[in-house]
Order: structure tokens, then sequence, then C-alpha cells
């Protein structure tokens, strides 16, 4: 009988982990791919998707995805997904007014009709026409105001991102405004899409997950009762270990046998996001510590785990130099002797190496 933590880790890897595919079809299983801006070694949207999708470079995901169909959106964090998951997502309700839609007003609806007349519109072409001032933004910095119009033009669904340059996003009308969905049948599909990305997710991180929802899909109400009503009809599955409730889709394989190889994963990756399940299922807590001062690092700026086979054995920290790789190695415990393991972590080292020098 297998244990049952190996099940909830192999669930876990088999998720996250299933044939190596073209890049549209990869995202469209996923439904959503978390984007940051860091690169050390690369961005984390690129990190992600090297492990999935067949013959991948860097900046594949940024230069192809309007032609893919996909979308950038706020999901629970930012990054790019297929429409269907943009849909979900949509109407968000006006913040001044959450009972009614999203209605531009003053240099917003000014904004708009400038944007929708044109092809597509860089963040500069609007400040000939609207001026430069700024305003207090999101985060209590300040920014140009035409830009947060821009961004909340966007939120709202009212313009698209259509392509970028040099990591700046360049804006388009919308073309064809979906029907929305009934709110029930948006909370289920958004519920099976979480757990099925994160699976299998624990019933702490998935209050928190939904927690980070009510800014991707604000208003939609509580999602308790959805997960009930999918448990009852048996498209929801649980578990228990060691006193932590577990949910997964019930479409999911859950007895798939443990990959072979090293893999490098990037901090984002939905086998490492959850940091509450990462430290349940492998026995130590990993972190993120781009933003942590130097001195008080433990794993290092952008620590990147090392998954080798259904074991998570420590973390490496990459950086190019002069066109050289340079890898730090940091391990939980010894790591294995085996020529095997050997064999697998100079592979991914090379894969990685070569992967990186295709910037």
């Amino acid at each position: 009988m297998t244990d049952p933590a190996d099940r909830l880790r192999r669930l876990a890897i088999a998720q996250a982990f299933p044939a190596m595919g073209k890049l549209g079809s990869v995202v469209e299983a996923m439904g959503f791919v978390q984007a940051d801006p860091i690169r050390a070694p690369a961005r984390a949207q690129d990190l992600i998707l090297r492990q999935r999708v067949t013959g991948y470079r860097p900046g594949d995901l940024e230069r192809r995805f309007t032609r893919l169909g996909l979308e950038e959106d706020f999901f629970y964090a930012y990054g790019f997904m297929p429409r269907e998951t943009m849909q979900l997502l949509h109407p968000r309700p006006d913040a001044e007014d959450p009972d009614a839609d999203y209605r531009p007003r003053g240099l917003a609806e000014d904004v708009l009709a400038l944007v929708s007349a044109r092809q597509e519109t860089h963040p500069r072409d609007l400040e000939a026409a609207f001026g430069r001032d700024r305003a207090v933004n999101a985060w209590g910095g300040f920014s140009k105001e035409t830009t947060q119009v821009l961004h909340r033009l966007h939120y709202h669904g009212l313009l698209r991102v259509v392509r970028r340059q040099d990591g700046i996003r360049i804006y388009g009308a919308v073309q064809l405004p979906h029907a929305p969905l009934p709110a029930e049948e948006r909370r289920r599909r958004l519920l099976l899409l979480l757990l099925g990305n994160f699976a299998p997710v624990s019933r702490p991180s998935l209050i928190g997950m939904l927690a980070l929802l009510r800014r991707g899909a604000p208003g939609l109400g509580d999602f308790a009762g959805t997960l009930d009503r999918l448990l009852a009809s048996g498209e929801v599955e649980r578990a228990s270990l060691e006193r932590e409730v577990y949910f997964w889709p019930a479409s999911l394989e859950t007895d798939a046998p443990p990959p072979r190889g090293v893999r490098f994963l990037a901090p984002f990756d939905p086998l490492v996001w959850d940091r509450r399940r990462f430290a349940h299922l492998w026995g130590w807590v990993y972190r993120f510590e781009a933003y942590t001062p130097p001195p008080k690092r433990q794993f290092g700026y952008y620590a990147l785990p090392v998954l080798w086979r259904d074991r998570m054995l420590g973390w490496v920290n990459v950086r190019l130099a002069e066109g050289q790789m340079h890898l730090e190695q940091g391990w939980i415990d010894n790591p294995p002797r085996s020529q095997d393991f050997r064999r697998a972590l100079d592979a991914e080292v090379a894969r990685l190496e070569e992967f990186l020098k295709k910037e």
C-alpha cells in the first residue's frame, strides 16, 4: 500500500509535470503562468516553462503570447493565461460602486477613446496628449497618472496588452467583449483551476489563495459553498495527512510513478509556490529571499529548489558572468552519492546553461 505522504507527493509532481508539449497547449493546460521581472538567472515565467515546453527559449512567451491567443491579467498573481481563464475573472466591479460595472470617467474616458482609435499604444504616447502628471500608485510610490489609467482600464477588461516592447506593455482595444458567465459557474471553474494547478491543496493554503483571488475576481462572494458542492458531486476529492486536509480535482491521476532526473525549479513554479505544502510534504521550509536583506538570507537571492525524483534535496543559486554560468549548491542533507544522481544533476546543469545562453 502506498504511503499517504508519498501518494500526495506523487500527485503534486505528476500534476506539475505532465508530458512536454508546445507552448500554446501547455499554457492552455496550466490555465495560468505567473510572471515576474527579476532575471536571476532568468524570469520566473521562462524558468517555469523551460521545464514543460519542448524547445522553449527565454522570452518565447512574451514574443508569442498574442499570436497564441493568450492574455495578460491578474489571477491570484499577475501573469499570462488563456482567454478562457481571463473571462472567468471578469467583469470586475467599480471600486467606487461595488454593485455596478466599472465606467471610465474623466481622464480614463479620454485615454480609452485615444487607445481605441489606434492599433496599439505605448504608455509614452499618452504623455504628449495628456501630460506627465504623477500620482500615488497602488504601492504607495509615484508613477505617471496616464500609466495608472492604462493599468486600471486593463484591469477592468477595457484594454488588453497586445505585445511587449523591451518588457513594457503595449496596449490595444478589446475587440469582442464576452458575455459573463453566472457567478456560481465562475466560482466553480476558478476553484477547479486553482485546485488543479496546485493539486493537492491544503485547506489553509486554499483559503490564502482565495484571499488573493479577491483582487483577480472581486465580488464573486463566498467560495466555501461552491467547494462543498464540488465535494458532494464527486468532482473534488480530499484526503488527510497528519491532520492537514488536502483537496484536488477527481479527474487527476493520483498514483503516477515518480519522475526520473533532476529539476531546478523557479520560486513561483506551481510545485513550489505553496510554501505550506512544500514544508509539509518535503520536510523543510523554503523561502524566496530576493527582498530579504542579504545578511538575513538563508538560501540566497534567488534560490531554485532542486527536485530529484520525488524528493526536494536542496537548492541552487545561479548567475551568469561574462557568458559563464556560476552555480552555488545548498543541501538539506548530504546529496545522494549514486552515479544516477550525479549524472542527472550534471545533465540539469548543462540544460540550464544551454537555456540561459539563448537569452
